[in-house]
This record gives C-alpha cells, structure tokens and sequence, in this order.
C-alpha cells in the first residue's frame, strides 16, 4: 500500500533528522488511531513565532504568535473522513491539509508545562492532525473535552505521558 506523505520544512535552525522523523511518526500514529487508512498527504512547516503570528494575521485576522495553525483541506465533523474517492488524480494521496508550528511555543510551552520539547512537540502535532480532521475546541464543553480525549489517548499509543 502506498504509504502517507508527510514533506516537513523547517524555516527555523535546530530542527534536525530525528524531529522530522518524530513529527513524520506522530502524524502516522494519529492518522492511523483515528482510522485514516488511505494513503494521505499533511503538509508540515516548523517555524518561528514571527512568521506564525504573519500566518496568523493574514488567515485568522489575529495579530499574535501562537502554538500551531491547521489548514484542513475537507469541512469534516469529528469521526467523519475523507475518503480514496477525494485523492488528488495525479498523485493518488488525498491531501489533509497544512500544519504550521512554531518552533518557539515548543521551547516555551514545555519550559511553562514542566514537560520535554517533545513532548510539547507530539501535543501540538497530534492536535494539529486532529483539527485537519475535524475537530475543533471552539468552546470549553463537550468539543474540547472530546478532542483532549483523543489527543491523551494518541499519545499514550506513542508513549507519551503527563
């Protein structure tokens, strides 16, 4: 089976091999947790807090830096999927849709949570997956604690916890 293609661009310096290869392993494990098995493509880019807060301002029309921005490409509700039927013709993936994290929040949020830039790194990846997806944390009910329950759950499949 064709497998997923995950390209991650680092616009900032001290991304290395092996945090490509753990956001790349991170993407894999939530798409497969939340039943994604049709070869996708999510498009990854890892930068700063200035050009987040650029991206930020132009898609959201809010003038600050922040975690991570997700761009899906479907209008999904939590549990629904795209499906084979939606892949691009040319290359036989369908396409998700776009992450952008800022390499800084990582730093900065691990440094406030008390927890490793990993970690912090998985969080923001496996939730950037979930809202291309389809889900989303607009309020502090049922939404959220739905999408935090996913998020725990993928992350305790990569062995990463509190």
């Amino acid at each position: 089976m064709k497998r997923h293609y995950i390209p991650v661009t680092a616009a900032v310096p001290g991304v290395n091999e092996s945090q490509v290869a753990f956001i790349r392993k991170v993407i894999r494990t939530a798409l497969a947790a939340q039943g994604v098995d049709f070869p996708c493509e999510v498009d990854v880019l890892v930068t700063s807090d200035e050009e987040i807060r650029a991206l930020n301002r132009e898609a959201r029309q809010v003038d600050k830096a922040t975690d991570v921005l997700s761009f899906p490409a479907f209008e999904l509700r939590p549990g629904e999927l795209p499906g084979p039927g939606d892949a691009d013709p040319g290359t036989g993936l369908v396409p998700l849709g776009d992450m952008m994290i800022s390499l800084e929040h990582v730093t900065a949020q691990a440094k406030e949570y008390g927890h490793s830039n990993r970690r912090e790194l998985a969080y923001l990846t496996v939730h950037s997956v979930l809202h291309l997806l389809g889900y989303d944390h607009v309020d502090e009910g049922p939404m959220k604690a739905r999408m935090r329950e996913r998020e725990e759950a993928i992350l305790g499949e990569l062995g990463i916890t509190r």
